[in-house]
């Protein structure tokens, strides 16, 4: 048998792992680059500023927060997780927005909305140490996708009326 023939079958394994190992790195590569592409267009889609984190502030070291979501989801639910602290313990607030349908970032509409559960307004009840957490939700079915608002939230005493909390104005697209 020549020499020649006798090495054949390992070259050809050799050439074979040598192949497969190329298709596999070319694979995760390719991968790699799809997963960025994909994160990429999910990242221009996500742009509309369709979930805001809300920070509220009032007097001395009062203080809140609304993690204001909207899930794609053809309900079109916002959901506003509401946490308040360092207010009047046990005591009953109400969480309220205003929106511009002018987007300029100046928020001056003072008509308030009191938010709940749904249409159903709920308060937000403080504990023995002036903090307070409430989930709340808006559905905005009936506004057209697109839509674009300054809104701004503040948060009040349920006896008084008075505004403990307040916003800085925020923009939103409805999803």
């Amino acid at each position: 048998m020549s020499p020649i023939l006798k090495f054949a079958p390992y070259v050809l394994l050799t050439g074979t792992i040598f192949i497969i190992s190329c298709q596999k790195e070319y694979s995760t590569q390719q991968q790699k680059e799809e997963a960025v592409s994909s994160a990429s267009s999910n990242a221009i889609a996500e742009t509309p500023p369709f979930n805001l984190e809300v920070i509220l502030r009032g007097e001395g070291n009062s203080f809140g927060n609304i993690k204001f979501r909207q899930d794609i989801d053809p309900a079109k639910i916002i959901i506003l997780e509401t946490w308040v602290r360092d207010l009047k313990p046990n005591h009953q607030y109400l969480l309220q927005r205003a929106v511009d349908a002018i987007v300029d970032g100046n928020c001056t509409s003072a008509t308030w909305l009191t938010l709940g559960k749904g249409l159903t307004p709920q308060s937000i009840l403080t504990d023995d140490t002036g903090t307070g957490k409430e989930e709340l939700w808006r559905d905005v079915s009936a506004v057209a996708t697109g839509s674009k608002f300054d809104i701004h939230f503040q948060v009040i005493d349920a006896e008084s009326m008075a505004v403990v909390l307040d916003s800085d104005c925020y923009q939103y697209v409805v999803r």
